[in-house]
């Protein structure tokens, strides 16, 4: 990367602001990198790394590699240094770099479905959206609301939006927009961003989403997935009684 993008990213960073909606706790930056600098990452993701074989969407980890059966940190691969053309893209109104950086690559049809981060392992969280625009759907319990992930824009999760809603992108190639027009889907890549949570605890206390609080219970990890389902209907049967 050229040192005119790590001047940009540098001079950005405290152009964020609260998206006025809600889930509370959405940040946000419009072009947090330049149109120029898009086109070069472009040229990077799609000529110079090394993918997974595999359709659909695919992952690259850097720094600690999530471990995708407990959601945290894979103890058992070693730390990878950020390449320099990541180097740039680092958030920098934290009070350190992140410890993983997970950059996916989305083939127009391609999703992920709702979810929410785990708590314990992860505090803050960051993503950045390269190539062709999605539509996010945060959700909790009735309650959708969408946010269009532009291109080149920033997006911080935190509070509300980040432990008690969860997100997704639907899998279709075409994003309908508010005013009810369809918008293909085209290549799309982004940049996830975590910290690791000091302590490795969380003290929300959510029983649906949050591990740390489900473990406490004594929910084994292979049916939190179950709790998650079960509470919102043990809760609406116990308002009804």
């Amino acid at each position: 990367m050229s040192t005119s993008d790590t001047v940009r990213h540098t001079s950005g960073r405290s152009t964020f602001r609260a998206l006025p909606i809600s889930p509370e706790g959405i940040f946000w930056e419009d072009d947090f990198i330049t149109s120029e600098h898009e086109q070069r990452l472009i040229s990077i993701f799609q000529n110079d790394l090394e993918w997974p074989d595999r359709p659909g969407r695919i992952s690259l980890h850097y720094g600690y590699t999530f471990d995708y059966k407990t959601f945290g940190i894979d103890p058992d691969i070693p730390y990878k240094e950020f390449p320099g053309w990541l180097q740039p893209l680092i958030p920098t109104t934290e009070s350190r770099p992140p410890d993983q950086v997970c950059l996916q690559f989305y083939p127009p049809g391609a999703g992920i479905p709702p979810h929410v981060d785990a708590h314990g392992p992860y505090d803050q969280l960051y993503a950045l959206s390269v190539g062709g625009p999605a539509v996010m759907q945060f959700r909790k319990g009735e309650e959708r609301v969408d946010i269009d992930l532009a291109p080149r824009s920033m997006m911080q999760m935190t509070g509300e939006s980040r432990l008690h809603w969860t997100h997704g992108i639907k899998k279709r190639k075409n994003d309908i927009l508010p005013d009810g027009t369809q918008r293909p889907r085209t290549n799309r890549w982004s940049l996830t961003y975590r910290w690791l949570r000091p302590g490795g605890e969380c003290e929300c206390g959510n029983l649906v989403h949050c591990d740390t609080a489900q473990r406490r219970l004594g929910v084994e990890k292979e049916k939190r997935s179950v709790q998650a389902l079960a509470a919102p209907k043990e809760a609406e049967n116990n308002a009804s009684e």
